[in-house]
């Protein structure tokens, strides 16, 4: 029997280079755009950033409004006014600046605007009635990948948990991956973002519905993390690192989102729900804990991974390759100053069960490499909480 019919979508244009958000501009009015709303955070605005980036259509006499009402983990309620201010502003076109946080709420604006409703009338797996607006993404951090890929995670604010919507046509239209603009990034940040970066490449790898050219994007993009990721957390003013990383995450955001990604976003879209942890501070603390627990349903894969990584494979069997990964993981997450589960804000044990619930309803849950229950998801927290 041979192999379903795949499809391989990125957005469809990928400016890459120190400089290239200079490009704007003329990509602005190649789409028509006459009134521009900017979505991004407050952190990212309060750098000047923003401004330099939009000055060139401001003197072009493009109308713009700046929308920075965005948290660390975009939410529904902020998504539905963001598309009302938008729709006030008689915008025709969004501009996402920052992070995944900015991007994935310019992507559901973007929608809602043309679309109607309010974000959770939207869930997955719902597909638009009509073409969102135009979206060009500026990602200023190396780790989510948003810019390449087709859904919006948000918060649901009223069950409390991490709701997905996506489409096709939600990708944007144009992204430009400008390395330059992540020189300012915190070294905190720095390295959550890039644990978040390795977490997609890995799991769109080994994730049970991994695609033939994710299998080629997510190994490449995990030796660019493994070379760089080091780096740029002792020295943020290393341009070659930041480079690197910025590729990597971009690369990695091609891979997984053509893929899936399994039982770290479960587990981390679970936390981030109930705790409003950043998503990619989740993600870092249990990377290595479910690829312990994952690595023995596909040695080979996490063989594969555990090479990528920087590990010498030798004459030694898959096992003990992708166990030395699993040491390997722990091991850089220390190094680079992620936290452990139990010194994050608010984690309570007595959460537990609660958040294995939500793990397991996930809808990636199916896509993990071992199949996982609640009471796996249970474990997996208690023992990271142990540390």
């Amino acid at each position: 029997m041979s192999d379903p019919v795949r499809q391989f979508r990125v957005a469809p244009s990928v400016q890459m280079g120190n400089g290239c958000s200079a490009n704007l501009l003329a990509t602005v009015r190649a789409a028509g755009g006459r009134r521009v709303s900017v979505v991004t955070d407050p952190g990212v605005r309060a750098t000047g950033m923003v401004e330099r980036i939009i000055e060139p259509l401001k003197a072009a006499g493009i109308t713009i409004d700046i929308d920075d009402n965005v948290q660390p983990n975009p939410r529904d309620v902020d998504c539905d006014t963001g598309a009302a201010r938008a729709k006030e502003h008689g915008s025709n076109l969004v501009v996402a600046i920052g992070g995944g946080s900015p991007i994935d709420q310019a992507k559901a604006i973007a929608m809602l605007v043309t679309n109607g409703g309010v974000a959770t009338d939207w869930q997955m797996k719902r597909p638009f009635e009509v073409d969102p607006l135009p979206l060009i993404a500026i990602p200023t951090t190396a780790g989510t990948g948003s810019e390449v890929t087709r859904v919006s995670v948000v918060t649901d604010t009223g069950r409390m948990f991490k709701m997905t919507m996506g489409d096709p046509r939600m990708a944007p239209n144009v992204a430009y991956v400008d390395p330059a603009l992540t020189v300012s990034v915190p070294k905190g940040t720095t390295a959550a973002t890039g644990m978040d970066a390795l977490a997609h490449a890995i799991e769109g790898y080994t994730c049970t519905v991994h695609h033939p050219v994710s299998a080629g994007l997510a190994p490449r993009a995990i030796r660019m993390i493994a070379k760089h990721l080091v780096p740029v957390v002792d020295d943020g003013g290393n341009l070659t690192a930041r480079e690197g990383m910025m590729y990597a995450s971009t690369i990695a955001g091609m891979a997984f989102g053509n893929a899936d990604v399994a039982a770290v976003h479960c587990i981390s879209e679970a936390i981030g729900g109930l705790y409003d942890t950043p998503h990619g501070i989740a993600n870092s603390v249990f990377l290595p804990w479910v690829f312990d627990f994952n690595k023995g349903a596909d040695p080979r894969r996490h063989a594969d991974v555990a090479e990528a990584l920087g590990i010498a494979r030798d004459s030694r069997s898959d096992d003990a390759v992708a166990a030395e990964g699993a040491r390997l993981l722990e091991d850089l997450s220390e190094r680079i100053g992620i936290p452990r589960f139990a010194d994050l804000p608010s984690v309570d044990p007595a959460d537990f069960d609660r958040l294995a619930e939500a793990s397991e309803a996930n809808g990636s849950t199916p896509s993990n490499a071992r199949p996982i229950s609640r009471a796996d998801y249970r474990h997996i927290l208690a023992a990271a909480y142990a540390g």
